[in-house]
């Protein structure tokens, strides 16, 4: 048998072949399709670096520490990844109610790019998250029309506006992973099915819950055409995050996160002092409405737990973002192994699944 199928995608890999080819990385020139998820607020850096190299991709993070200013920190963060490689890479915007810097952000990518023909050149993939896809839609559209824009969605309905909205691709992202989360509580499972069902024409990329070959695998056994891992590359050699952060992760448990009230939404961080400190999860509507009452000094406040983490690697007093797989992590690895060797062990596990079928 010389190629496989299932019943969303038709020909997203091929059995006998000895690399996994998708849309994704037909459309963005990548070796793999492995993709280092954005962790704002922190930096990913280094990361989107390391990543791009191995042959995946690599996503710079909307970054909003404290002390910075957001558009000329992403401007930095842009020339200082051009300056290290020449190869594709990824951008990430927050569009959330609260992210009050989004359109000016959109809008400067996009002039940068024009202006630097080697910025246009690398940076062919914008994701954005945490809020509406309509308006960075229509303004990438318009300035940047070469960029392929794709945007999280955490539950089919959700979806739908993505598509409606024009977008080039889909990041399906269920409640295991870390960070920011939805109210919907769709597993990644379950919400991964759906969409490669109802639009078997986008361009897919799979996350929350991804951190081994066999996650890959399955990943690409459900329709999708790439994988976006994050705590898998916080634990990785080559990441910013704080050596305490990164130490944290190999010897906890699946069972070790919990969703709690963060700046967006539901937040999954690992139990430590703060976290189990800070509260429940609120219900959406008393969410939104304790976002429109935040004052700039309430919000400021509510990072500063982050950047404790990150830069002081303060790991009991500060909020710690993880997913459900560090129950899968047991040692730090090199972005290239991840990278490279997942995608072969899937290729593996997949071509093993080929040979079953007669």
């Amino acid at each position: 048998m010389s190629n496989i199928s299932n019943n969303y995608k038709y020909n997203s890999f091929e059995c006998e072949c000895k690399m996994i080819k998708t849309k994704v990385t037909e459309m963005l020139g990548i070796k793999y399709p492995i993709i280092s998820a954005p962790m704002g607020p922190f930096y990913t850096t280094e990361l989107t670096i390391a990543a791009s190299e191995a042959g995946g991709l690599g996503t710079l993070s909307h970054v909003t520490l404290l002390g910075k200013n957001s558009i000329t920190d992403m401007k930095e963060q842009l020339d200082y990844v051009i300056e290290h490689t020449d190869k594709p890479f990824g951008v990430n915007v927050r569009t959330a109610r609260v992210q009050t810097d989004h359109k000016i952000l959109l809008r400067s990518i996009s002039k940068w790019r024009k202006k630097n023909p080697k910025l246009r050149e690398q940076l062919i993939y914008g994701v954005t998250s945490a809020g509406s896809s309509r308006e960075a839609s229509k303004i990438w559209k318009k300035l940047a029309p070469d960029l392929k824009h794709f945007h999280v969605a955490p539950a089919l309905w959700l979806v739908d506006k993505v598509v409606a909205a024009g977008c080039d691709g889909i990041v399906a992202t269920g409640t295991e992973g870390g960070g920011h989360q939805s109210y919907e509580g769709i597993s990644t499972l379950v919400l991964l099915q759906q969409v490669a069902r109802k639009y078997p024409e986008k361009a897919l990329v799979a996350c929350g819950g991804f951190s081994s070959p066999e996650g890959v695998a399955a990943g690409f056994a459900m329709g999708a055409d790439a994988v976006a891992m994050g705590t898998r590359f916080i634990a990785s050699n080559q990441s910013e995050f704080h050596p305490n952060y990164k130490a944290l992760i190999p010897p906890a448990t699946a069972r070790d996160t919990l969703l709690t009230t963060g700046g967006f939404g539901p937040i999954r961080l690992l139990k430590n002092k703060y976290c189990l400190e800070h509260g429940i999860v609120i219900s959406k509507q008393e969410k939104i409405t304790q976002e429109l009452s935040y004052d700039l000094d309430g919000f400021l406040e509510d990072l500063k737990k982050y950047m404790i983490v990150y830069t002081e690697g303060d790991v009991e007093d500060g909020a710690i973002p993880v997913g459900q797989t560090v129950g899968l992590i047991d040692s730090l690895m090199d972005v290239e192994d991840i990278i490279s060797g997942f995608t072969k062990e899937a290729e593996g596990i997949l071509k093993n699944l080929c040979s079953k079928i007669s």
